[in-house]
C-alpha cells in the first residue's frame, strides 16, 4: 500500500463544481414512469404496431358512422343498378341486387368487429376466472380442471359449430356462442401459467397472512399482475374470431341475407368473380385481410411493449 503524501496538493481546475443548490445536485435526469406508461412509450416506437392501431381506429369509426352517412340502405335493392363498377355514385360499386357495396362493407365491418370483440371479452372473463382458480388452488383441483380443458380442447371446433347451428339456427348469437364455447381454453391456460408463477411471491403471502380470501387474492393480487399476457392474448383472439365469422358466413352458417357481413359478401361474389365483377370480392377480402394483419401486428407490438424483460 502506498502512503499518501500530505504535501501533495490537487489543483482546483481538475474538478468542476456541480452547483451550490441541492435541487441541481439531486436532479433526476429521466422522469419516473409507471409500467403502463413505459409500455405505451415503447409501443409508440413500434411503427408497424402504430400503423395497425391507427387503421383499427379508422375502421371502427367507419364501421360505426359509415352506414349512417351513406345515402343508401344496407338492404335497399335497385335492379336498375345491378353489378355497377365503382364510380362517384357508388364508391365500391353495386352487387347483383343493386345494393351499394360501400354501405354493405361498413355494415359488415360492424358485424365482424362486434363478433371479434364479444368473443374476446367472453374469453377474457371465463378464462381469467377458470385459469385463476385452477392455478391458485393447485393440487387435485388444478388437475381436475385441466382435464376438463383438455377434453374441450380436443373437440372438433367445426363439428361443434355445425351442431350448434342445427340446434339454435344460424344467427349472430349462435356464432358468438360457437366461437366462445371452447375459445376461452387458450386464455385459461395462459392465466393459469401466470398465476402459478406469481402465487408464491411475497406480496401474495402477505395478503394470506392478513386473512384475505381466495377471491380477493385472485382479484386484487394475481390478475392485475398478469394483465400483460392477457391483453396480448385478447388482441390475438379478435382477428381469429373475425376470420372464423367470415368463414362461417362464407359457408352459409353465419349472418343470413339480406344483411351483410364480409363472409356473406365474399360468398355472394363467388359466382360472378369470373364475369369481371372484381370489386364484389375484392373489398370484403381486402378488409378481412388488412384487419387481421392490423390486429396481429398490434398484438406483436404489445407483446414486446408489455414484456418486463425489455423494459429500459
Amino acid at each position: 500500500m502506498v502512503a499518501k503524501d500530505p504535501n501533495v496538493s490537487i489543483p482546483d481546475e481538475w474538478f468542476r463544481k456541480k452547483g451550490d443548490g441541492h435541487e441541481q445536485a439531486e436532479a433526476v435526469v429521466r422522469p419516473s414512469l409507471s409500467y403502463w406508461k413505459d409500455a405505451w412509450r415503447r409501443l409508440r416506437k413500434n411503427k408497424l404496431a402504430m400503423i395497425g392501431l391507427v387503421f383499427l381506429v379508422i375502421l371502427t369509426f367507419l364501421a360505426i358512422f359509415g352506414p349512417v352517412f351513406s345515402p343508401y340502405e344496407v338492404t335497399a335493392t335497385d335492379l336498375r343498378n345491378q353489378n355497377m363498377a365503382p364510380s362517384a355514385t357508388h364508391w365500391f360499386g353495386t352487387d347483383e341486387m343493386g345494393r351499394d357495396v360501400f354501405t354493405r362493407t361498413w355494415y359488415g365491418a360492424r358485424i365482424s368487429l362486434f363478433v371479434g370483440v364479444m368473443a374476446a371479452l367472453i374469453d377474457f372473463f371465463i378464462g381469467i376466472i377458470y385459469g385463476g382458480v385452477s392455478g391458485y388452488k393447485g393440487g387435485r383441483t388444478d388437475s381436475i380442471m385441466m382435464r376438463i380443458i383438455e377434453i374441450l380442447y380436443g373437440l372438433p371446433h367445426l363439428l361443434v359449430v355445425i351442431l350448434l347451428m342445427v340446434v339454435m339456427g344460424p344467427s349472430l348469437t349462435t356464432i358468438i356462442v360457437a366461437l366462445t364455447i371452447t375459445g376461452w381454453v387458450g386464455m385459461a391456460r395462459i392465466v393459469r401459467g401466470q398465476v402459478l408463477q406469481i402465487k408464491n411471491y411475497e406480496f401474495v403471502t402477505a395478503s394470506k397472512s392478513f386473512g384475505a380470501g381466495t377471491s380477493r387474492i385472485i382479484r386484487k393480487n394475481l390478475i392485475p399482475n398478469t394483465m400483460g399476457p392477457i391483453i396480448v392474448q385478447m388482441t390475438l383472439t379478435v382477428p381469429s374470431a373475425i376470420f372464423a365469422e367470415a368463414f362461417l358466413s362464407f359457408l352459409g352458417l353465419g349472418i343470413q341475407a339480406p344483411y351483410a357481413s364480409w363472409g356473406v359478401m365474399a360468398n355472394d361474389a363467388l359466382p360472378v368473380i369470373l364475369s369481371g365483377d372484381w370489386w364484389r370480392l375484392f373489398f370484403p377480402a381486402f378488409f378481412i385481410s388488412i384487419t387481421m394483419f392490423a390486429f396481429n401486428v398490434l398484438g406483436d407490438g404489445m407483446q414486446d411493449a408489455l414484456d418486463p424483460k425489455l423494459r429500459g
